[in-house]
């Protein structure tokens, strides 16, 4: 038999082993959220440098009002003030160098840094998002589980086609339909505006249809996997009702790839940020995003795009660590 101190080293073997796992679980999600907003900036990077208009004509362009056509002078100077004269290269790493420190440059449409000019639309964003990620989450999860808790073969029949519907309907029609029913139909809500609760309501929920789609439809599909499971068969032999196999046991194991699917949702949010806060006149990046698109405005389309990518990147790496706590297993995976 081996004794106590043979015991307590296989202990700390095993142990460190499984810190060492998870450390190495931890890096290798850490060096993909980093890989994946360098490689959004050096694709937006390339996609803008290969645009046939020229950056320093755009600037003046729009400090003119588009009225006068761009100075061969001011051009030259700009370019050589903003290092547009530059090989390519140069540009990239110059840029990069700056924009790891925070600084994306001056907005070509207001003159303001970049980085306050985000700064400027990311509350409102960001309140939209969480709204309509928490909505989506609870009416996602909440479609799942009744439709595995009813007896009703209609009734479980119409809540399993909820999330092919709710996934086919665009962002527009949606908005424009709870606009024209609660705003000036029944008069409840604001049509467009911020600035109190009221004014989130239909926004999120606009944004809510399609994220609660993705996820009803996974998990709804796992939850009946899991009830079809020979644990469930075996926890039924021991009497056990189905509304508590149901919620204590297959919807465990059925949010695992509902929480993968819920981080990839943010990148849907931020995509549908851009049709909602136009649809309801709210500032946000979306806004701003279609603005500076117009205006041709290619520092804070820039900006905005490695935002984006940093906010997807930062949800998708808290998702990653969240996994070793729902399913120990990952970590030493």
């Amino acid at each position: 038999m081996p004794d106590t101190k043979t015991r307590a080293r296989a202990r700390g073997r095993l142990g460190s082993r499984r810190v060492s796992g998870q450390a190495r679980y931890i890096i290798r999600r850490v060096y993909y959220a980093v890989f994946v907003v360098w490689a959004a900036y050096t694709i937006t990077w390339l996609l803008l440098f290969l645009m046939p208009s020229n950056a320093a004509e755009v600037m003046l362009r729009n400090v003119s009002g588009g009225d006068s056509a761009a100075d061969r002078a001011a051009v030259a100077a700009l370019e050589h003030r903003y290092g547009l004269d530059r090989p390519p290269h140069e540009q990239y790493l110059t840029l990069l160098f700056r924009a790891v420190k925070g600084d994306f440059g001056i907005s070509t449409a207001t003159g303001r840094p970049v980085i306050e000019v985000i700064g400027q639309a990311l509350p409102g964003t960001i309140q939209l998002g969480l709204a309509g990620l928490v909505l989506g989450t609870f009416l996602g999860l909440g479609i799942a589980l009744a439709a595995n808790a009813v007896r009703a073969p209609f009734l479980r029949n119409l809540l399993f086609s909820l999330p092919p519907l709710f996934s086919s309907l665009p962002a527009f029609f949606v908005g424009l339909l709870l606009v024209q029913f609660f705003a000036f139909g029944l008069k409840l809500l604001p049509a467009a505006g911020a600035g109190t609760a009221a004014h989130l309501v239909l926004p999120a929920i606009t944004i809510a249809i399609p994220v609660s789609a993705g996820i009803a439809q996974v998990t709804a599909k796992s939850l009946v996997a899991n009830l079809r499971s020979p644990y469930a068969d075996y926890l039924r032999a021991k009497g056990v009702p189905h509304r508590r196999i149901l919620l204590t046991h297959a919807f465990r194991n059925a949010i695992i790839p509902a929480t993968t699917l819920l981080g990839m949702s943010i990148g849907g949010i931020l995509a549908g940020a851009v049709v909602v806060e136009t649809v309801f006149s709210r500032q946000g990046l979306g806004r701003l995003m279609q603005t500076s698109v117009t205006l041709q405005d290619i520092p804070v389309v820039q900006g905005v795009v490695v935002f984006s990518a940093v906010l997807y990147a930062a949800a998708n790496l808290l998702v990653d660590l969240v996994y070793p706590k729902i399913d120990p297993r990952i970590s030493i995976g």
